[in-house]
């Protein structure tokens, strides 16, 4: 790889930039987006990059032909992402469960903001969670990674790619903007390590598009390397072809299902801050966990033995370790900039060993270590 493709060092950026940059450490070539803050930075930063690298930045004229565009990226054999926020990721929803019916591997990054409707279009929110995991139709699993910093938008960035070609996928970043517009230090490693895409191994007389391997992801052949490829967004067989049975529905759905489900080790990242010996936890993720980490300080100084839990992936939800963490505290905080999303995923894997209490906020601002500290309080006098 081209010494120039990777800004090798230390930068001082912001963490849309930072993705923009992941993006092209992890072998991104294609971007296609419609302008929206507060991803613009990411936009502005390829438009600018993939040029000299020898790839492609376009400009649609929607949001739904932004993804469209990168799906058939794909499929042509490039590593290929957008990015959007709130009402550009509603106009996602019918092609992003088009990627995974055809199992286009992309990345789509959601710069959360205010909502719902044009909402606040400059200000922070985290309420798109929900619609990341149900937001198309149909059941379907997805893989969703939450970055807290600069540094880790870049990371996950790497690792979303990653993820995508591992389980031809469509992997989300879902970063808010607070995250997005953070200047910090971030950085860059001289080699990054590039995914491979999955290749068939046989001849082209022998090939079946979507048959798939002992791990029930399939090998992906691309335009224009001589295999015969039939994609449709139609219920199909393992020739690609449409099965309007119920019998190849159910297998083909369990299927996309399953590739996911059945290795959550290869996806399901936490971070766990003083919860050696705490009483109460508290779960959240993005720039609503950096907060926390103020609100657990207040509630060390007044004696209560607080920690933190970082959802790093949030989809699927990890409810094994979540279950798990409620049988060594005595009570859970959920903080995020919703009035209760993913705190009901929290109460679910709970199943009721502990008091879950939520510090939620609807957007426009982030909230203050106080507030998490009195949530603290309240679930630490419930418990006592």
């Amino acid at each position: 790889m081209p010494a120039k493709t990777i800004l090798t060092g230390v930068h001082f950026m912001n963490g849309d930039e930072a993705i923009a940059e992941g993006a092209i450490a992890a072998g991104c070539r294609f971007f296609a987006a419609y302008p929206i803050t507060p991803q613009s930075e990411i936009a502005e930063r390829l438009a600018w990059r993939l040029p000299q690298i020898g790839g492609m930045f376009i400009q649609m004229e929607d949001e739904i032909a932004a993804i469209a565009a990168v799906l058939g990226a794909s499929w042509g054999g490039m590593k290929a992402m957008t990015a959007t926020s709130g009402p550009g990721f509603s106009l996602m929803m019918e092609n992003l469960g088009l990627a995974v019916m055809t199992e286009t591997p992309c990345v789509i990054v959601d710069v959360q903001r205010g909502a719902p409707s044009t909402g606040l279009p400059t200000l922070v929110a985290q309420g798109d969670m929900m619609q990341a995991r149900w937001g198309s139709h149909g059941h379907y699993e997805i893989i969703a990674l939450c970055p807290a910093s600069p540094q880790e938008a870049f990371d996950l960035t790497v690792k979303a790619f990653a993820l995508a070609e591992r389980f031809r996928v469509p992997v989300l970043l879902m970063t808010d903007e607070v995250v997005g517009h953070m200047y910090e230090r971030v950085e860059i490693p001289p080699e990054v390590p590039v995914a491979p895409r999955r290749r068939p191994r046989v001849p082209p007389e022998e090939f079946l598009p979507f048959q798939p391997d002992p791990d029930l992801v399939p090998p992906m052949a691309c335009a224009g390397e001589g295999y015969r490829v039939h994609v449709t967004g139609l219920t199909h067989d393992e020739r690609g072809y449409p099965d309007m049975t119920p019998e190849a529905h159910d297998r083909l759905v369990r299927r996309l299902v399953d590739k996911i489900r059945l290795f959550p080790e290869e996806y399901t990242f936490y971070e766990e801050v003083q919860l050696a010996d705490a009483e109460i936890a508290v779960v959240s993720y993005g720039i609503s966990a950096r907060v926390s980490l103020g609100g657990i300080e207040l509630a060390r100084k007044a004696g209560i033995k607080a920690g933190l839990f970082r959802l790093i992936t949030a989809w699927p939800f990890p409810d094994e370790a979540i279950h798990k963490l409620a049988q060594r505290v005595k009570g859970i905080v959920v903080v995020e900039l919703n009035l209760g999303q993913m705190s009901r995923e929290v109460e679910r894997a709970v199943r009721g060993l502990v008091p879950v209490h939520g510090v939620f906020h609807a957007g426009g601002r982030i909230h203050t270590p106080e507030e998490v500290f009195q949530g603290i309080e309240e679930v630490y006098r419930r418990c006592r």
